[in-house]
């Protein structure tokens, strides 16, 4: 058994872990990293990254498909869906292989593993066969395993038929339909790529509305992109099961009147949220508080256990790999005694990568009125801007809803094409405190896809002159 003495150990290697372990080491900390798997978490290998290569993929598929508009004759157009596939795994080899880098570069010990917490100062590493290979005495112990996702009773998970987001990004062969339970960005995003492809896909979600925490005109807009495309939508539908039935699967559904519906496809995708990875890491052994199945920390990510912290999704929502990185700059930072604010848990942005794009940050028109703002709302098209129509993708909108009283940019609520490149505007416009007026008379570029937002916050203001 190797022994080794750290000043911080970071259990996990996600965007939360990594970040955290390499901000700590430039500020002279002597940090090891314990990960099971490969360098970078899920986020990295199984999510964002290789799930945007998929993303692309299927962008230009939709291309392909009205290349006629465009001017292009394509004719016989051949798909080779492995290498779809293989292109994804490509790109997130690449992006392991550079936290690998940045670890050598920083000092930083990568130790294989499962680690685990036995005292508030030691955690011991075993392997696949679960011998003890390491224990490491730190001064500070970071948590940041991450989550995994959420298993409900009744649907029956088997990875083959009845998908987690890892199965239906390794997919082989295209279904020829699909069922994604949750319409959340992970249940859409598949939605999105599946269809592109060809596949009949069913969303099923049990709120009013697809991507329920996006702001109401977001929701019905993306709604009715979809089912213009001829994806079938059921909202306020509960699944009450599901599970693997010949060489396909099948799903009961319950809506809201009570009846119920068995619906039948090739394969489903359990994309029903996500729980953390709290068990087997020697919570109990230190008597770290769990609330709701996620570790409860202050402000500075600290646990109740002084000198232990946790980060990222096993700490809570939202349950975004931007969070977690936040939350593991803030927390490297306390441990080393610098001084920090912590994490604006109020200007963090989200982002759906479908076709159209969703973007979006701080308050929708509707929280923002039932927190009291009387408001005022710039909404502008992307039919009205010129840039847009040259790129051939002139739907959505930029949305941007403002303190009536101040001027203050309280949210800002966007749907149409590379909107998660344009929302960075809109966080520092709210980290710095922008108004309405200072947005609009800031001169943006012509022709550019961001002028929608200098329009929005003029229509907001009666000073919009392309509408």
């Amino acid at each position: 058994m190797n022994t080794h003495t750290f000043d911080l150990v970071v259990i996990g290697s996600g965007p939360g872990g990594y970040v955290a372990a390499i901000r700590a080491a430039q500020l002279g900390l002597k940090v090891a990293c314990v990960e099971r798997d490969r360098l970078g978490g899920v986020c990295l290998n199984w999510g964002c990254i290789p799930s945007k290569s998929l993303l692309k993929n299927a962008e230009y598929m939709n291309f392909l498909k009205h290349a006629d508009d465009y001017g292009f004759g394509v004719k016989n157009l051949d798909v080779d869906f492995p290498k779809v596939i293989s292109r994804s795994r490509g790109v997130a080899d690449r992006m392991s292989g550079g936290v690998a880098f940045l670890f050598k570069k920083n000092k930083i010990a990568q130790i294989k593993g499962w680690g685990s917490i036995k005292t508030n100062t030691t955690v011991e590493v075993k392997d696949e066969q679960g011998a003890v290979t390491d224990l490491i005495t730190a001064k500070t112990i970071m948590i940041a395993t991450g989550a995994r996702p959420r298993m409900i009773p009744g649907i029956e998970v088997d990875r083959e038929f009845v998908l987690t987001s890892t199965e239906a990004m390794l997919q082989q062969k295209m279904p020829k339909s699909l069922i994604v339970m949750g319409a959340g960005a992970i249940g859409i995003e598949f939605a999105y790529f599946y269809q592109s492809f060809g596949a009949a896909v069913t969303v099923i979600e049990m709120q009013d509305r697809i991507l329920p925490v996006e702001d109401d005109d977001v929701c019905k807009e993306l709604r009715k992109t979809f089912e213009r495309d001829g994806m079938k939508i059921l909202t306020e539908t509960k699944v009450v099961s599901a599970k693997k039935k010949g060489k396909g699967v099948e799903v009961v559904v319950e809506r809201k009147d009570g009846s119920k519906e068995t619906l039948t496809a090739d394969l489903a995708l359990n994309a029903i949220g996500v729980q953390g990875n709290i068990e087997n890491i020697g919570l109990e052994n230190v008597g770290i508080n769990v609330e709701r199945g996620w570790i409860k920390v202050d402000k500075f990510l600290r646990t109740n256990v002084p000198n232990i912290y946790a980060i990222g999704d096993v700490a809570g929502a939202p349950w975004l790999a931007h969070k977690a990185s936040a939350e593991g700059v803030v927390a490297a930072e306390h441990i080393a005694g610098h001084h920090t604010d912590g994490v604006d848990y109020n200007n963090i942005p989200g982002c759906t990568y479908c076709q159209p794009q969703v973007a979006s940050i701080g308050l929708t028109e509707r929280k923002a009125k039932e927190a009291g703002h009387e408001v005022k709302v710039g909404k502008f098209p992307f039919t009205a801007n010129g840039k847009a129509h040259g790129i051939g993708k002139a739907q959505g909108f930029v949305k941007l809803v403002f303190d009536a009283k101040y001027g203050e940019l309280l949210g800002a609520h966007l749907i149409g094409p590379d909107v998660t490149e344009m929302i960075g505007e809109l966080g520092l416009a709210r980290t710095l405190g922008a108004t309405g007026p200072s947005i609009f008379k800031t001169i943006h570029a012509h022709p550019t896809l961001s002028e929608a937002i200098m329009e929005s916050a003029a229509l907001a203001y009666d000073e919009c002159v392309n509408l």
